[in-house]
């Protein structure tokens, strides 16, 4: 497999990201915004570590899959803990990017002039598919795959895509309801930065969507497998993509 493929839309997915990232900055730039801190650290550190961390997560994911995929650099340096470093790596990830997340929440409590009861049941309105979402995953779907095992190991490469819980609605559902969790400091602390945030990570795990993991399923499954798949889910489950 040539070296491309492994920056195959990469050069698309950093456009994508200095288009976000511009945005942030002249958002972030209005006065009074990035005031207050959390844990005697100024909201500002936090704010551009809840940016950071969503980047390292995803610079990690698109390193570790296609170097898997294209070179199975891991799996042959370190057999079955390939894995496990990777799906540590995301786990840590993960926590920072929430960690960093609701610090900045809390350091700018208020900055929002939002009733913060309409807030809090905003929440409570998108808890509710993000919670489905992570049962659904856990019941029908399992974390190795919504972590990428097919990228590792071939004998997940067979396996028919699930379409029960909220995989009957939409084929990325994580993306869609289950990254809503991001959302959910900002509203419960009534913090624009948090928000700010929010709408960077959120945008910006569809330019990962795009970039990385809808090449990567092209070439693990097939392109009329794939497109097969996007058509039935676009259709509420009356396709024909199989």
């Amino acid at each position: 497999m040539s070296q491309d493929s492994i920056y195959e839309r990469q050069g698309l997915h950093l456009l994508l990201f200095m288009i976000l990232f511009t945005a942030v900055g002249s958002i972030s730039g209005t006065e009074g915004l990035l005031v207050g801190q959390c844990q005697g650290v100024p909201t500002a550190y936090w704010f551009w570590l809840s940016i950071l961390f969503p980047v390292l997560h995803q610079v990690w994911v698109w390193i570790c899959w296609r170097m898997e995929l294209h070179h199975r650099w891991l799996s042959r340096s370190l057999g079955d803990w390939g894995f496990k470093i990777y799906a540590i790596g995301f786990a840590l990830l993960s926590f920072a990017r929430l960690y960093t997340l609701t610090a900045t929440a809390l350091g700018s409590e208020g900055s929002l002039a939002v009733d913060r009861n309409l807030l809090r049941v905003l929440a409570m309105v998108v808890a509710i598919p993000v919670v489905y979402t992570f049962y659904s995953v856990t019941r029908y779907f399992g974390y190795k795959r919504a972590l990428g095992i097919d990228h590792f190991d071939p004998a997940y490469r067979t396996r028919p895509f699930v379409r029960k819980g909220i995989f009957r609605w939409t084929r990325n559902g994580m993306y869609t309801f289950g990254l809503a969790i991001v959302w959910l400091p900002g509203l419960l602390w009534a913090s624009t930065p948090a928000l700010v945030s929010a709408a960077f990570s959120h945008l910006y795990i569809w330019v990962h969507y795009l970039c990385t993991e809808l090449p990567d399923m092209r070439r693990i499954y097939g392109t009329a497998e794939v497109d097969g798949e996007t058509e039935w889910a676009a259709t509420g489950g009356k396709g024909d993509g199989t």
